[in-house]
């Protein structure tokens, strides 16, 4: 009896989920179409029923990070998506630059995980990966024009920069302290910069 479109849905799902997490883990290189499809309980041989190569996954897992949203994983991390303007903006800030997320390297934004495997990617997967930067300036511009910037484009590229530039850093330090410390700098700045005025 051959699976029902619903079924397939499901399990591409299930895969892109089970990638989006090795890869987080352990970067492009670092994972295998067998280990990702051992993951997610299948076999490799229904890997090519749903992506042509290892790359088309790839693409797929960095835009499924647009479809999350933190609150749903952490129960202390307020995001609500029907706010707009400041309120989303600093509910925004708040959720990338917590502790949890820096904490939750399953759930990272890919802009945090997978920056390098990204520049030595192709142009779609680097197409991919502007959506998120695209997106989540998007969201900083709301609060920039509310705010009244003279240039809301370029002010909120800086708070996606910031954001993701502070949760670079500190997930890469060993000392703890010292990443919560640029953590939490980061985060004041951004909310500062997204505060109404």
């Amino acid at each position: 009896m051959p699976y029902t479109q619903e079924h397939k849905q499901e399990t591409r799902e299930r895969i892109v989920e089970c990638a989006r997490q090795l890869f987080n883990r352990k970067g492009f290189n670092g994972v295998s179409i067998d280990e990702i499809m051992s993951e997610a309980g299948l076999t490799r041989g229904g890997f090519y029923n749903h992506f042509g190569a290892k790359e088309d996954l790839f693409v797929e897992a960095i835009i499924a990070y647009t479809k999350c949203n933190p609150a749903d994983r952490w129960e202390d991390v307020e995001l609500d998506f029907s706010n707009a303007g400041a309120k989303l903006a600093q509910q925004m800030i708040n959720a990338y630059l917590s502790q949890r997320h820096l904490d939750d390297l399953d759930s990272h934004c890919p802009m945090i995980a997978l920056p390098s495997d990204v520049a030595r990617s192709s142009p779609k997967v680097k197409a991919a990966y502007a959506s998120l930067i695209e997106a989540m300036g998007g969201i900083f511009e709301g609060a920039a024009t509310a705010n009244q910037q003279s240039n809301p484009r370029k002010h909120s590229l800086g708070l996606v920069a910031l954001c993701v530039g502070g949760m670079v850093l500190a997930r890469m330090l060993e000392d703890q302290d010292f990443a919560n410390e640029v953590r939490e700098a980061a985060r004041d700045m951004a909310l500062e910069c997204a505060a109404p005025q």
